[in-house]
């Protein structure tokens, strides 16, 4: 407790008339909480949130709020699909609790199910959705992450080094902005909580899975990293060391940001990025120009600790209308924030 209180803004409070200061923390809690998360929330306590019974601080505080609720279940698979944990969360999410699902995997008594507390990150990206401003609800929004992946042979391919990780911060922010969010995405990484994802892999995938989806989004952010070129020929099976060295012949890969910028509706906002090692602003602004974007998200990846694999970004954004502007090494969901904003100003325009 004293931990926890030294590392928190607050004091930890755990009984109901511990606090001479304040007689009735559950009344204060309640009323000055803008959000309310129960992580974990066992079968008792939603049996007795659901039927009002006031039984210690948690549930006095949880009867005596306005604020929204979001509870996060955590118990045995058998408990969390007994008829009455069930009928018990029908009611709390009729009332408008909000509530983060529980994850299958290992629980406390070794064995393996549905009912283990959800990853801390999926909490806090609810915990975003409610709190955040919510400046995009109803929109709806497509974006691709990660570096295509060209086969040169059944084993080899032609690829290059984009974690995906600016994408899914992408649409991770515009998820918690209230935005309807399909993930194009070529990697395996944690979904933000709420997001669609269409696994691709090649450039001629992410061409259909992009040129489908992008028809009816409202927002459509371009972030892969799409090879420029791919082989001509695919061989069969694995290429042998033995048989000598292989001419591979290249071949360019579709211009996925030109045919969407092609084919963009007034309505749409299309947004691209430019991942350069020189002359960063010239070569972003031809792009921006040339394939009809509303916004360039440009980063010079041969600076440190910017672009590719790393978890930070520095980036300069570049639309027709306005002078750039630049983003000093930030996380990447801080970078995602900027870009949000942008597309949120750029939305408010049209």
């Amino acid at each position: 407790r004293t931990t926890l209180s030294a590392l928190a803004s607050e004091p930890v409070q755990t009984e109901l008339w511990d606090n001479p200061t304040t007689p009735i923390p559950h009344t204060r809690i309640g009323q000055g909480a803008d959000l309310i998360v129960v992580a974990p929330a066992t079968a008792r306590l939603l049996a007795a949130y659901r039927m009002g019974l006031t039984t210690d601080l948690l549930t006095n505080t949880l009867i005596a709020t306005r604020a929204p609720v979001l509870v996060c279940p955590a118990m045995h698979t058998e408990m969390w699909e007994h008829p009455s944990v069930v009928e018990n969360m029908a009611v709390l999410r009729a009332r408008g609790v909000h509530v983060v699902e529980p994850e299958s995997g290992r629980l406390a008594g070794g064995d393996v199910g549905a009912g283990r507390l959800a990853d801390p990150s999926t909490i806090v990206d609810a915990v975003e959705r409610l709190l955040g401003p919510h400046d995009l609800a109803g929109v709806s929004v497509v974006v691709s992450a990660g570096g295509t992946r060209e086969p040169i042979d059944a084993v080899r391919v032609i690829a290059n080094r984009s974690s995906g990780k600016q994408g899914y911060a992408v649409a991770a922010e515009a998820a918690s902005r209230g935005a309807a969010v399909t993930l194009v995405s070529t990697v395996t990484l944690p979904v933000p909580s709420g997001v669609e994802v269409v696994a691709v892999e090649t450039a001629e995938q992410m061409l259909r899975a992009m040129t489908e989806l992008a028809a009816d989004r409202d927002v459509i952010v371009m972030s892969a990293a799409v090879a420029d070129f791919r082989p001509e020929v695919v061989a069969d099976g694995k290429l042998k060391k033995r048989e000598g060295t292989p001419e591979i012949v290249l071949e360019p890969t579709p211009d996925i940001v030109a045919g969407l910028g092609a084919a963009k509706r007034d309505d749409q906002v299309l947004v691209g990025f430019a991942a350069e090692t020189n002359d960063l602003v010239a070569n972003a602004t031809e792009k921006l120009r040339a394939k009809r974007l509303d916004l360039v998200v440009a980063n010079d990846v041969s600076a440190p600790h910017v672009g590719f694999a790393h978890d930070t970004n520095a980036v300069t954004l570049l639309r027709p209308d306005a002078e750039p502007v630049e983003i000093d090494l930030a996380s990447k969901r801080e970078v995602a924030r900027a870009v949000i904003d942008a597309i949120v100003d750029i939305r408010n325009q049209h």
